[in-house]
C-alpha cells in the first residue's frame, strides 16, 4: 500500500482520505487552519474558525447522492451526522399524494442527510481522525512540491510537499483538495511544469444569506421548490440540522441596486414580499447581519492537456480540478464522487506507473463528474443571461431547446409525480438531465404539461417593485 499525502482537509480532502486508508493506504492530511474540530453542533457553528473556507458558514444543502454515497463507503460517519442532529427528509415522500400517487418502492433515493457546513465537516472531520490510517494535521500550510527524478521523460515528477516550515514531506501520491482557491498551478510553476489547461471566470451571481433557529426543533414546511428562480432573483430555502435552516436571496453581481441586500431590513422586506418563502423567516436569527457570498468563480482544469499529463504524483479532486455556481448544491456530492473514482482507480491502476495513473485520471474525470459540470454551467449561464434580459425589460428567449425543457419542467413538476421524480433525480445528482430526458415519453409529458410556462402565473416581484423594496 502507498503513502499518500492529501492538501486540504476540508470535506472533499476528509472523505478522500478515509476512502483511500479503508483500502489500506497511509494517508496524511495536512490542512492550513489550525484549529480542531469541535465536539458539538453548537461550537462547531459558533467557535469553530476555517478562514480557509469562504463560504464556510453559508448556506449549505447536501443532497441525496452524498447521503447514498456516505451510507454505502463510510456507514459510520452517516450514523455520527445523524447523532449530531443532521436532518433527513425526502421532498418527494412529503410532497402531497395527490401530486406523487403515494409512495414507490425506490422513493428512498430521494432522502437527503444534511446540515449546516460547520456542523457536517465537524462530524466528518472526527470520524477521520479516528479512522485508522488516516493522520490530520492542522495548522500544516503547504508551500510548494517536492520534485523527484521523472518518472516519464520532460514530465515533472512529484514525491511529496514542502510545508511553509520547511518540512519535507514524501509520499507516494499526493492529492490536492485545497479547494475552490487551490494553488496547484502556482505549485506546478514552481517545479517547472507546464501549466494546466484552465477556463476561469466569475460565475455572475452573489448570494444575500442568514440562517435562522426555530424554538421546538421543527423546520419551516417548503410550499415550492428548494430553489426558485423569481424574476430577477432566486431564492434558496434550506432545512438543516438541529431545527435550523437557512434563505438566501441571489442576485446578479452587477445588479448594483439589490447590493442593498447586505442591510437586514431591505432583505427582510424582499424575503417577506414572497409569498412562498416569507414564512422562512418566522425564526430566530443565528447572526446580527447577512452573509454575502460574491466573486464566486466558474473554474475548470485539465491537468493533462490534449491527453499529455503536465505532471506526474500528483492529482486534484473536487473543487481542486473544476468548481461552479453553487446554488444547486452540487459541490459536496461531486467530491465524493470524484473521491470515489480515485479509490477504484487505485484499486485498478496501482501507483507503479505514474504516467498511466495521471493519464487515467484525467479520462475517469472527464467521464465521471465532467458532465455534471459542463451541466452546470450551461443551466448558470442560462440563469444568468435570463436576469440581465429580465433587468433591462425584456423577454429572454435564446432560442434553445435546452432551456425551454428546463423552463417547461419547472412548471410540469408541480403537476405529475413522474415529472417530480425526473426533477428529483436531476436536483439529487442522481442522474444527469441528458440520461433524465432520453426517456422520450417523460420528455414528452414534461413538454406538454409546461408548454405553457411563459405564460404561467408568476410569484415574482416586477422589477419596479423589487427596486423599490431596496431603495
Amino acid at each position: 500500500m502507498a503513502d499518500v499525502v492529501v492538501t486540504g482537509g476540508g470535506m472533499g480532502g476528509l472523505v478522500t482520505a478515509m476512502l483511500l486508508a479503508k483500502d489500506g493506504h497511509a494517508v496524511t492530511v495536512l490542512e492550513r487552519d489550525p484549529a480542531p474540530a469541535p465536539d458539538s453542533p453548537d461550537q462547531a457553528w459558533w467557535d469553530w474558525e476555517r478562514k480557509g473556507v469562504n463560504q464556510f458558514r453559508m448556506i449549505h444543502l447536501f443532497l441525496p447522492r452524498f447521503r447514498m454515497l456516505v451510507e454505502q463507503e463510510l456507514p459510520g460517519v452517516a450514523a455520527d451526522l445523524d447523532a449530531a442532529g443532521g436532518l433527513r427528509f425526502n421532498f418527494v415522500a412529503d410532497a402531497p399524494t395527490e401530486l406523487t400517487g403515494g409512495l414507490r418502492p425506490d422513493d428512498g433515493q430521494f432522502e437527503m442527510l444534511t446540515g449546516r457546513r460547520p456542523v457536517v465537516e465537524a462530524v466528518v472531520a472526527r470520524a477521520a481522525e479516528s479512522t485508522p490510517g488516516v493522520t490530520v494535521r492542522r495548522g500544516a500550510a503547504v508551500a510548494g512540491l517536492l520534485q523527484g527524478p521523472d518518472a516519464a521523460p520532460g514530465t515533472p515528477h512529484v514525491v511529496g510537499v514542502v510545508t511553509e516550515d520547511g518540512e519535507e514531506l514524501r509520499a507516494d501520491l499526493v492529492v490536492d483538495t485545497t479547494g475552490r482557491r487551490s494553488p496547484l498551478p502556482r505549485w506546478l510553476a514552481g517545479i517547472g511544469a507546464r501549466p494546466p489547461e484552465e477556463e476561469i471566470e466569475d460565475s455572475g451571481f452573489v448570494y444575500y444569506g442568514r440562517y435562522f433557529r426555530s424554538a421546538d426543533g421543527s423546520v419551516p414546511p417548503s410550499l415550492g421548490p428548494l430553489l426558485q428562480h423569481l424574476g430577477s432573483i432566486s431564492t434558496l430555502t434550506l432545512p438543516a440540522d438541529n431545527g435550523t435552516w437557512g434563505v438566501a436571496v441571489i442576485g446578479s453581481a452587477g445588479d448594483a441596486p439589490l447590493r442593498a441586500l447586505r442591510h437586514v431590513d431591505r432583505w427582510e422586506a424582499v424575503v417577506k414580499s414572497l409569498p412562498l418563502v416569507a414564512h422562512w423567516v418566522d425564526g430566530e436569527p443565528l447572526s446580527d447581519g447577512v452573509d454575502v457570498m460574491a466573486k464566486i468563480e466558474d473554474r475548470w482544469r485539465s491537468f493533462a492537456p490534449g491527453g499529455a499529463p503536465v505532471v506526474t504524483g500528483v492529482l486534484a479532486v473536487g473543487d481542486a480540478w473544476a468548481c461552479t455556481n453553487p446554488s444547486v448544491g452540487r459541490g459536496a456530492s461531486l467530491a465524493t464522487i470524484h473521491a470515489v473514482a480515485l479509490r477504484d482507480l487505485l484499486r485498478e491502476q496501482g501507483l507503479d506507473e505514474p504516467l498511466a495513473l495521471a493519464t487515467r485520471w484525467h479520462e475517469v474525470t472527464e467521464s465521471t463528474v465532467g458532465p455534471w459540470y459542463r451541466e452546470t454551467l450551461h443551466g448558470d449561464r442560462f440563469r444568468l443571461a435570463e436576469i440581465e434580459a429580465v433587468n433591462r425589460g425584456e423577454v429572454f428567449d435564446p432560442g434553445a431547446p435546452a432551456y425551454e425543457l428546463t423552463k417547461a419542467l419547472e412548471v410540469a413538476l408541480g403537476q405529475d409525480g413522474d415529472v417530480l421524480r425526473a426533477f428529483a433525480r436531476i436536483a439529487g445528482v442522481i442522474e444527469r438531465a441528458e440520461v433524465v430526458f432520453a426517456d422520450p415519453a417523460l420528455a414528452e409529458k414534461v413538454v406538454a404539461l409546461g408548454a405553457d410556462w411563459r405564460d404561467a402565473p408568476s410569484l415574482a416581484p416586477s422589477r419596479s417593485d423589487l427596486l423599490e423594496l431596496v431603495a
